[in-house]
C-alpha cells in the first residue's frame, strides 16, 4: 500500500512505514498504525483489576502478571476484530473516502490471506485468555459474541456504537473475574459505565464518516443523534461518571478515587465542549484524547486500591 492509499486517520510515519514492505498491508489490517484502539481495549481491562484490587488479598506480582496477560490479549483481540471488520464491510469500505484505502478494498490483502491472519490473531488470543481461571475463560468465550455481530449492526440498526460498546468493555468483568473467578454488581457497574463512554467517543468518531454513510446507507448513532449530540453526549458522559462512582462505592475504595473521577469529569467535559462535530480533524483529534481519558481513569482507581490497601494494612495485625 502506498503512501497515499494509507487511511486518513493513520499515524503518519509510524514504525508500520518503516516495515518491509510484504507485511505492511497485513500491519495495517489489524491497525498497528492506529494504536488509539489498543489502548481503548486494554483500558477497560485495566479498569477491572483496579477496582478488584481494593479488597482483594491478592499480590502485587499476580496483579502485575494478569495486566501484561490482558496488554497482549488486547493487542491481540483488537487487531483480530479490526481483520473480521474490515472482512465484513470490504464492499461498504471501497464506498467510503476514508476507509477505501484499507487493505482489503485497495487489494493489498486477500480475504483468504486476511482471514489466515486472524486466525493466528485468534491463536494468541486463546493462549491469553487459557492463563485465567476456568469462569475467566467461560466469560472471554462468551465477549465473542458482540464481537461477531458488531460488523453487521451498522447495517440493521443506528446504535451500532451501543454494540461497540459491549464487546469493547467486555474487558472490565475480564479484569475482575480474572482475579475473584465471579461477578457482582461493582463490575457491572463499572462496565455499564463504560458502554456508555464507548457510545460517546464513538458517536464523535462516527461524525468523520456520516455524508457518505447516509449514502451508502450505513447506520450509526451519528446520523440518529443529529444536532442533538452534544446534548446526549452530556447524558452518556454523565451517566458513566454516576456508574464509576457507584463502582467505587461499592467497593469501598478511598477518596482519592473520586477526585480522580471528577479530573475524568472535567476531561470528558471538555470534550464535548471543544469538538466541532461537521470537522472530521476535529473528531478524530477528540476521538483520540480519550486515551488519555482512559489513562485518568485507571489511575484514579488505582490510587483508590492502593491507598485503600495501605490503610488496611495498618490495621491488620
Amino acid at each position: 500500500m502506498t503512501a497515499r492509499a494509507k487511511p486518513a486517520d493513520a499515524v503518519r510515519l509510524s514504525w508500520v512505514d518503516r516495515a518491509p514492505a510484504a507485511v505492511q498491508p497485513f500491519l495495517r489490517l489489524a491497525r498497528f498504525d492506529r494504536p488509539i484502539g489498543f489502548w481503548l481495549l486494554f483500558w477497560p481491562c485495566a479498569f477491572g483489576l483496579a477496582l478488584a484490587a481494593v479488597g482483594t488479598q491478592a499480590g502485587i506480582g499476580r496483579l502485575l502478571w494478569y495486566g501484561a496477560l490482558f496488554a497482549v490479549g488486547a493487542i491481540a483481540m483488537r487487531a483480530a476484530g479490526c481483520v473480521w471488520n474490515d472482512i465484513t464491510d470490504r464492499d461498504i469500505d471501497a464506498q467510503v473516502a476514508r476507509t477505501r484505502g484499507r487493505p482489503i478494498p485497495s487489494g493489498a490483502v486477500s480475504v483468504r490471506g486476511a482471514a489466515l491472519f486472524m486466525a493466528a490473531l485468534l491463536l494468541i488470543g486463546l493462549a491469553v485468555l487459557l492463563q485465567f481461571n476456568i469462569f475467566a475463560v467461560a466469560l472471554g468465550f462468551a465477549s465473542m459474541v458482540p464481537v461477531a455481530i458488531y460488523p453487521f449492526m451498522k447495517r440493521i440498526t443506528h446504535w451500532p456504537q451501543a454494540v461497540l460498546g459491549i464487546a469493547f468493555n467486555w474487558g472490565a468483568l475480564m479484569g475482575w473475574a480474572a482475579v475473584y473467578g465471579n461477578l457482582t454488581p461493582a463490575p457491572w457497574l463499572l462496565f455499564c459505565g463504560c458502554v456508555l463512554w464507548t457510545i460517546g467517543y464513538d458517536t464523535v468518531y462516527a461524525h468523520q464518516d456520516k455524508e457518505d454513510d447516509a449514502v451508502v446507507g450505513v447506520k450509526s448513532t451519528a446520523l440518529l443523534f443529529g444536532r442533538a449530540t452534544k446534548p446526549l453526549l452530556w447524558l452518556f458522559y454523565g451517566g458513566a461518571i454516576a456508574c464509576w462512582v457507584a463502582a467505587c462505592l461499592m467497593v469501598r475504595t478511598h477518596q482519592a478515587a473520586y477526585l480522580g473521577l471528577a479530573l475524568m469529569a472535567l476531561q470528558l467535559a471538555s470534550q464535548i465542549m471543544r469538538v466541532k462535530l461537521d470537522d472530521a480533524n476535529s473528531c478524530l483529534a477528540v476521538f483520540r484524547s480519550n486515551r488519555d481519558a482512559g489513562a485518568i481513569l485507571f489511575f484514579s482507581l488505582l490510587a483508590g486500591a492502593a491507598l485503600e490497601r495501605s490503610v488496611m494494612d495498618q490495621f491488620t495485625f
